[in-house]
C-alpha cells in the first residue's frame, strides 16, 4: 500500500492514529495548517505537509501521490454560525482535490444520528459531509460515531468536571436520551481496520461501544467510579444555560459544549452492526473506558487533548517573532542566581494546572475566571501534562510557542484581551551565576489595548517579582522535565 494522510493530525483524533498507522509500518503523510518543528520532533518518520482544507491549490499538493487519505477535518470550533459552510466547503475541496489526484479511498469519521429526526446542526453537518465527500468518484469508507470517552477527549472532560465540581446535577428531560458510547482505542481500532480490509470501501458503518446509556447514566457511573454522592434533579430543558454551565464549570469552550449540548436532544444508537462482521472484536463498555481514561490520568500519559486544536487555528496566530517593529509595550523582571539551569527551567515549566503558579494563584485564577464568564479559554483548561512540555502545549490560558531546553519558555496567550500579548521565562549564563528573567509582551489593538497595559502594569509588578522568586526558591525541588 502506499502512502496514507492522516489531515486533522494535530487533533484529539489524528494525534492519536498517527502513531498508531506508524506502529503497523505505514508510511505517513499528515496535514496540518502551518508547520511547527512540534509535529518534527513528535513523528520523525512522518512527511509533515502545510494545507488549508479551504484552498483548493494547497488540498491538491497535500494529496499527490497519496493511496487512501483519513479525513478528521472539522470546524466545530469556529461556532454555531460558521462552522457549517467552512465544513460542507472543506469537504468539496477535498473531493475535488482527491478526484484530480487519484487517490484510492477516502476514510471519514463522521457522526451517528438518525437522519429521519431533527437532528442538531453539529450533527446535520456530520451527514451532509458523508454526503459530499461521497459524491466523487473515489470510494469513501464513512464511520459514524457517538460520543467519544478517553482520556483528554472533550465528551470525557465535560463528564468529569461536572460530576467532581457540582454537588448537585440538574437533570433536563433530554438527559434520558439514549447513547452508544465508544472508547477512544475502539474508535482507532475501527479506523484502522477499514483500512486493512478492502471489503469496507464505498460502504458506511456505525460504531459504538458495548453500551446504550443514557447522559443521566452516564453521569451516574461516573459519579459511581469517583465515589462521589451527587443529587441529581430534574429540571427545565433551557439550552442556553446548560452550555453555559458546561463551558463554566468545565475545561471545554463554550463552542463546543454548545454544539455537544445540543446534539443531546437526538438519540444516538447504532442502527446497523454489519461492522462487526468485518472486525469482529467487542468494544469496551462506557465504565471500562472510563476507568482507562482514569488511569491514564493518574499516570499523566494523556497523549492527545481536545485543547490540543482549541482555539481554532491557533497554529496560525501572530508568533512574537512575526511583530515587524517587536511589540510596543516591553516589561522584564530578573534576578542573579547561582542555581543550575537545568533545575531553574525545570521549575518554568512545572508552572501552570493543578500546581499553579506557585504564589497568589488567586490572581491568576481571578483572571482566568474573568475570561469565563467573558466565553474565553479561561484557566480551567490547565494541561495535558504535568511532567512533560512540548511547543504548542496548553497552559491554563496560555500556549507554548517556543521552549529552548534550559533557556527559554515563551508562552503565547489566548483569553480575551484588547491586544496580543506574550511571557517570556530566560535563563541567561552571567559567568559564574545566571540571570533568570520574565519578560511581559504587549501588542495592543487600539486604545483600549493601551489602557489594559497601564491598568494591569502595577498587577504585573506584584505578580511577576513574587513569582520569579518564587521559581529561584522552589527550583531544586522540581522533578525533571524531558
Amino acid at each position: 500500500m502506499g502512502k496514507i494522510l492522516v489531515t486533522g493530525a494535530s487533533g484529539y483524533i489524528g494525534g492519536r492514529l498517527v502513531p498508531e498507522l506508524l506502529a503497523r509500518g505505514y508510511k505517513v503523510r499528515v496535514m496540518v495548517r502551518a508547520p511547527s518543528p512540534a509535529y518534527q520532533e513528535l513523528w520523525p518518520d512522518v512527511e509533515i505537509v502545510a494545507a488549508d482544507a479551504l484552498n483548493l491549490d494547497q488540498l491538491e499538493d497535500a494529496l499527490k501521490d497519496i493511496d487512501t487519505a483519513y479525513y478528521l477535518i472539522h470546524s466545530l470550533l469556529l461556532g454555531r454560525r460558521e462552522f457549517a459552510a467552512a465544513d460542507i466547503q472543506a469537504a468539496i475541496n477535498f473531493r475535488i482535490a482527491a478526484e484530480k489526484n487519484r487517490i484510492r479511498r477516502i476514510i471519514y469519521l463522521g457522526g451517528l444520528g438518525d437522519t429521519r429526526s431533527e437532528l442538531s446542526s453539529h450533527l446535520q453537518s456530520r451527514i451532509q459531509v458523508a454526503q459530499e465527500l461521497s459524491k466523487g468518484e473515489v470510494p469513501v469508507t464513512a464511520l459514524r460515531a457517538a460520543v467519544i470517552i478517553g482520556s483528554g477527549s472533550a465528551s470525557y472532560e465535560i463528564i468529569q468536571n461536572l460530576v467532581r465540581k457540582l454537588p448537585v446535577i440538574f437533570i433536563p428531560r433530554w438527559a434520558m436520551t439514549k447513547c452508544q458510547p465508544i472508547a477512544i482505542r475502539d474508535v482507532i481500532k475501527y479506523l484502522v481496520g477499514v483500512l486493512e480490509i478492502t471489503e469496507t470501501s464505498g460502504a458506511s458503518f456505525d460504531i459504538g461501544g458495548s453500551d446504550v446509556l443514557s447522559y443521566y447514566d452516564m453521569l451516574k457511573i461516573r459519579a459511581e467510579l469517583l465515589n462521589r454522592k451527587r443529587l441529581f434533579i430534574p429540571f427545565f430543558s433551557f439550552l442556553p444555560l446548560y452550555s453555559y454551565t458546561g463551558a463554566f464549570f468545565t475545561p471545554v469552550p463554550a463552542p463546543i459544549t454548545r454544539a455537544l449540548i445540543e446534539g443531546l436532544k437526538n438519540e444516538v444508537v447504532c442502527q446497523d452492526n454489519t461492522i462487526r462482521q468485518y472486525l469482529p472484536f467487542t468494544p469496551l463498555t462506557y465504565k471500562e473506558a472510563i476507568i482507562r481514561a482514569m488511569n491514564r490520568e493518574e499516570q499523566d500519559r494523556i497523549h492527545t487533548r481536545w485543547s490540543d486544536a482549541y482555539p481554532p487555528a491557533h497554529e496560525l496566530a501572530l508568533k512574537l517573532y512575526e511583530l515587524k517593529d517587536g511589540p510596543r509595550y516591553t516589561n522584564t523582571y530578573s534576578l542573579p542566581t547561582p542555581k543550575d539551569a537545568a533545575a531553574l527551567f525545570r521549575c518554568i515549566c512545572a508552572i501552570g494546572g493543578k500546581e499553579g503558579w506557585f504564589s497568589n494563584n488567586w490572581v491568576w485564577r481571578l483572571r482566568g475566571t474573568i475570561d469565563k464568564l467573558l466565553l474565553g479559554v479561561g484557566a480551567t483548561r490547565g494541561r495535558k501534562s504535568q511532567s512533560t512540555l512540548r511547543i504548542n502545549d496548553v497552559i491554563d490560558y496560555w500556549r507554548v510557542e517556543d521552549l529552548q531546553k534550559n533557556c527559554r519558555l515563551l508562552l503565547r496567550a489566548e483569553m480575551k484581551l484588547p491586544g496580543k500579548a506574550w511571557l517570556e521565562f530566560k535563563i541567561q549564563d552571567e559567568g559564574r551565576q545566571r540571570r533568570l528573567s520574565i519578560i511581559a509582551y504587549y501588542q495592543p489593538q487600539n486604545f483600549f489595548g493601551k489602557v489594559y497595559w497601564y491598568a494591569f502594569l502595577p498587577f504585573h509588578q506584584f505578580l511577576f517579582n513574587d513569582l520569579i522568586r518564587q521559581i529561584e526558591k522552589r527550583s531544586q525541588d522540581q522533578a525533571e522535565i524531558p
